[in-house]
């Protein structure tokens, strides 16, 4: 039997019409490991799974966790589509049992974790999945490649922000990544508090604010910089913001003033020693009488510039490379781990607590866990606190866990606002030197308490 006559009864649904197949966004292996499960009759065993990092990348003090919303809607549509099961079927990736399986797969059981926009550190259980071994096992690559991503982007974003303190971050990365996965970036990005994106398909998708003006193609294409100037305030009112170093900086914001008068809303430098020319830049708007005209820095930076950049008169960033690209930690070494299973597949069985316990720093810990972080006695975070069995009830109020999927339906959608106002929250709640940039250990311990 093909594949199309397989699924010619139920023909694979997606949740939304807009939504493509998430299906076929795993490795080969978990459809060979399910197809070997199905075999054995050991598919069906009740499973949990748990996503965890085992450390922070070098030097950074927390993490932050984003794409969680993703993650659902990347559960929902994880259908195998006709087209995709002939796929399958051709390369021999599978057999046609396991086919048939395929066909009316749609996962069924319960997720809950960390909910979008938290902080977390090693050894947080960031995401539970409990279902059959099945339903579980094909889900581990999509929802590790949204994670990791998310999460190195958001955590990149959030150490920007702390550096800006009240002055806004726009995300303008877009040309510096992947089309996908530039959305996916600014969307990580404005959870960890940045402003605005310059990615029309960002704010489409996600209700993000966009913002952007001109770049130095425009200037270039006009007879003059005034010409420039004097065409794009006729199209977009003095609020908005006049690219002032394509030629001579002093001269240029002189023009700008000229034809736009000291109501202008801003300039722009995307060049040169920015902390020495927003100082100049100040002085002369000042000078010139447009007091209120900000300053809005770009060229490279990220949160070492930003920093750099506290005492000087800027009043907003424009961050593209570093943000996208994680400011160099581009992944966070977030693993996907079966920690319990059942010892038949009987829906009664008991859970079996499971590890890894290999050599090195690669091992495990079993069983299915909850977390808390403990605040000391001025409300600030003192402990990540990490359990199995029940959760103890003087840590009840501070349990981090929420659910996100039940009986395969999703619970746990929120607006992008309100994992933002999370992450403020969550990191506001750290010790002081949770913001720092030098490199250090991670602000808080994480105390296992396992039964």
């Amino acid at each position: 039997m093909d594949a199309q006559a397989i699924v010619a009864a139920q023909p694979a649904m997606l949740t939304s019409p807009a939504a493509g197949s998430t299906a076929l966004l795993t490795d080969r292996y978990e459809l060979t490991m399910l197809q070997a499960a199905l075999r054995s009759g050991a598919a069906h065993r009740r499973s949990v799974f748990e996503v965890f990092t085992r450390r922070l990348p070098d030097g950074r003090r927390y993490g932050v966790l984003a794409g969680t919303g993703r993650v659902l809607d990347a559960v929902e549509n994880f259908r195998f589509s006709t087209a995709q099961l002939d796929w399958l079927a051709d390369q021999r990736v599978v057999d046609e049992p396991t086919l048939r399986w395929l066909a009316d797969y749609r996962f069924r059981g319960d997720i809950h974790g960390y909910p979008e926009g938290e902080v977390y550190f090693p050894g947080s259980p960031l995401l539970t999945v409990e279902g059959s071994f099945a339903e579980g096992v094909i889900l581990e690559t999509v929802i590790l490649s949204i994670l990791n991503h998310d999460s190195a982007i958001a955590a990149a974003a959030s150490r920007m922000t702390a550096a800006a303190g009240e002055r806004p971050c726009i995300e303008m990365g877009a040309r510096r990544a992947h089309e996908s996965a530039a959305v996916a970036a600014a969307r990580a990005a404005y959870i960890a508090g940045f402003a605005a994106t310059s990615d029309l398909e960002a704010g489409f998708t996600h209700g993000i604010p966009t913002t952007g003006t001109a770049a130095h193609a425009f200037t270039l294409l006009h007879d003059s910089e005034r010409d420039a100037f004097t065409a794009q305030l006729a199209s977009m009112g003095t609020g908005t913001t006049l690219l002032v170093d394509t030629f001579d900086l002093a001269e240029a914001v002189r023009t700008a003033i000229e034809v736009a008068g000291p109501e202008l809303g801003a300039v722009r430098i995307d060049s040169g020693d920015l902390t020495l020319l927003a100082h100049r830049v100040r002085r002369q708007l000042d000078e010139l009488g447009a007091r209120k005209t900000r300053i809005i820095v770009t060229s490279d930076l990220d949160e070492y510039a930003i920093a750099a950049l506290a005492a000087a008169p800027v009043d907003g960033y424009g961050v593209g490379t570093s943000l996208v690209t994680g400011s160099g930690q581009p992944t966070c070494a977030m693993v996907y781990k079966l920690v319990a299973r059942a010892g038949s597949a009987d829906p009664d069985a008991p859970l079996v607590p499971v590890a890894k316990r290999s050599a090195g720093a690669k091992s495990s810990v079993g069983g299915r866990k909850w977390a808390a972080r403990r605040p000391d006695a001025d409300g600030v975070a003192e402990a990540e606190v990490v359990g199995t069995g029940p959760l103890p009830e003087q840590l009840a109020p501070y349990a981090l866990h929420v659910p996100l999927v039940r009986g395969g339906e999703v619970v746990g959608r929120e607006p992008l606002t309100a994992a933002r106002e999370r992450h403020l929250r969550a990191r506001a709640a750290l010790p002081l030197s949770a913001t720092q940039l030098s490199k250090g250990e991670p602000v808080l311990g994480t105390e296992l308490q396992l039964v």
